[in-house]
């Protein structure tokens, strides 16, 4: 009897641990925005994926059959974003101007002086200029910096040279990560930012 309270003591520490650790990936990368939209949208997202595939907990699977979808193209875009995820969109589009921003203007991106340029001049406030998803900044390169998948940090790596990639060839880059990987929240971010949230900013003018 003890041996087995012993054990059940040293799996609870483990699982402890485990979820300590977990929350202080999240909340580090996180914390490189000082405005708190980038946790309110991913949970966001979070909530309308699983509210859409209907998967119950399976985490796994609900994202994976997203990203075949994009990578597809047969995605149901107008059942799966909530109002608040596309108002959140709209809200990243207003801020794209930043240089800290997780969209940039595709000019300034192949400069590659995104994270070192200052912030715009009026000049160059185009709302037509094409935006470009910023993985030089702080908060992609957290999570790269963070995770522990190697393919997930050559697929960063890959698109900090090349950006100008769509959104559907990234999905499928990423849908085959190992599972083990593959369920890290810094993957789940990313997907939640650079394909979800990405869609979402073309889109938004669809919706009222």
């Amino acid at each position: 009897m003890p041996l087995k309270i012993r054990s059940r003591i040293i799996i609870a520490c483990l699982y402890i641990c485990a979820n300590n650790t977990f929350s202080q990936s999240v909340v580090n990368c996180f914390n490189v925005d000082k405005t708190g939209i980038l946790k309110k949208a991913y949970d966001s997202f979070e909530k309308d994926l699983f509210n859409h595939y209907k998967f119950g907990t399976d985490s796994i699977k609900t994202y994976r059959t997203f990203l075949a979808e994009v990578a597809s193209l047969s995605i149901d875009l107008k059942k799966l974003p909530s109002g608040n995820s596309i108002q959140l969109a709209r809200d990243f589009k207003k801020n794209a101007t930043d240089k800290n921003s997780l969209w940039v203007n595709l000019s300034e991106y192949e400069n590659k002086e995104v994270a070192k340029s200052p912030t715009p001049t009026s000049g160059q406030k185009n709302e037509k200029e094409v935006l470009i998803f910023n993985y030089r900044g702080g908060f992609i390169q957290c999570l790269k910096n963070t995770s522990a998948s190697d393919d997930f940090k050559e697929i960063i790596t890959t698109l900090e040279e090349d950006g100008n990639i769509s959104t559907s060839l990234v999905s499928q880059r990423i849908y085959y990560i190992p599972d083990k990987e593959f369920c890290s929240i810094e993957v789940k971010n990313f997907i939640a930012f650079d394909i979800y949230y990405s869609i979402l900013m073309v889109i938004e003018k669809a919706f009222k």
